[in-house]
C-alpha cells in the first residue's frame, strides 16, 4: 500500500479518538493560560528572559504533547489494533513512519499557533519588559516552540513503542523531564544541558549562555527524539504484534 493511503488511515484514526484531540486541546490551553498568568504575575523578576517568560507556559504544557504522541501509538496495543493495522499494512515500517508523520505534523500545527496565543497574551502582561522584543526573536521562539513540543511528542511517540505502553512511556518522561530540569539540573551542571528538554527550550530564550545555541539545542532534541523513533520502529518490526 502506498504511503498516502496508510498515512490517512492513521490521521483518521487520530481524528476520531477524543482523548487525542483532548491532549491536543490541553496543549493549546494550558500552554496559553500559564504564559499569561507569567506575564502578569507580580513576583516576576524584572530581569527575567522576556521570550522565555513569553514562553514559559511550555513548560507544563509539554507533558500534553507528549501525552498525544504516547497515547497515539499505545492505542495500537490494545483490543488487537496492532494486528489489525499490519493486516492492512504488512510493511511494519511504512505503518510505523506514518503513524510518526500523524503524531508529528498535528502537533506542529497546534504548537505554532499555541506558541502565537501564549506570546500574545504574555505581551500583554508584560507591558514595556517585552518591548525589546525583535521580530526576528519573537519569530525564533514561535517556530522553535513548535518544532520543540512536535520533537517531544514524537520522543514519546518512540518510547510508547518500545514499551507498548502510554503509561510507562509517560511514567519515565514526565518524572525525568520535571525532576532532571528542576532538581537535578542545577546541581549537576553542565551535563544536563544535553538532556532533550532543557537542550530545546533554549530556542525560547533571547539570550542564553552555554555550549549550545537555539537551532544546535533543538538539534540535541531531535537527536533525542530520533533515537527513540529509531527503537520503536525496531520494536514494532521485531516483536510479535
Amino acid at each position: 500500500m502506498p504511503f498516502a493511503p496508510v498515512l490517512h488511515s492513521e490521521w483518521l484514526k487520530i481524528r476520531t479518538l477524543r482523548s487525542l484531540l483532548g491532549a491536543l486541546l490541553a496543549l493549546f490551553a494550558v500552554t496559553t493560560a500559564f504564559s499569561a498568568l507569567a506575564g502578569v504575575s507580580e513576583t516576576s523578576d524584572p530581569g527575567s528572559d522576556p521570550l522565555f517568560m513569553a514562553l514559559s507556559g511550555v513548560a507544563p504544557g509539554q507533558i500534553a504533547a507528549m501525552c498525544f504522541g504516547a497515547l497515539a501509538v499505545s492505542s495500537e496495543f490494545h483490543g488487537g489494533g496492532l494486528r489489525t493495522s499490519l493486516a492492512a499494512v504488512p510493511r511494519r515500517g511504512r505503518w510505523f513512519a506514518a503513524k510518526a508523520t500523524a503524531v508529528a505534523a498535528p502537533t506542529l500545527v497546534v504548537g505554532l499557533v499555541t506558541a502565537v496565543a501564549a506570546l500574545v497574551v504574555a505581551r500583554a502582561g508584560l507591558g514595556d519588559a517585552a518591548s525589546g522584543l525583535s521580530l526576528a526573536e519573537q519569530v525564533r521562539g514561535v517556530v522553535g516552540c513548535g518544532i520543540y513540543l512536535t520533537l517531544m511528542a514524537l520522543l514519546a511517540a518512540g518510547l510508547a513503542a518500545v514499551l507498548r505502553s502510554g503509561v510507562g512511556a509517560l511514567s519515565l518522561l514526565i518524572p525525568f523531564v520535571l525532576t532532571v530540569s528542576f532538581v537535578i539540573g542545577d546541581v549537576a551542571g553542565g551535563a544536563t544541558d544535553l538532556m532533550p528538554d532543557r537542550a530545546g527550550q533554549i530556542v525560547l530564550y533571547e539570550t542564553h549562555d552555554g555550549p549550545l545555541g537555539p537551532w544546535t539545542g533543538l538539534a540535541v532534541t531531535a537527536a533525542w527524539a530520533a533515537a527513540a523513533l529509531a527503537a520503536g520502529a525496531w520494536s514494532v518490526r521485531h516483536r510479535d504484534a
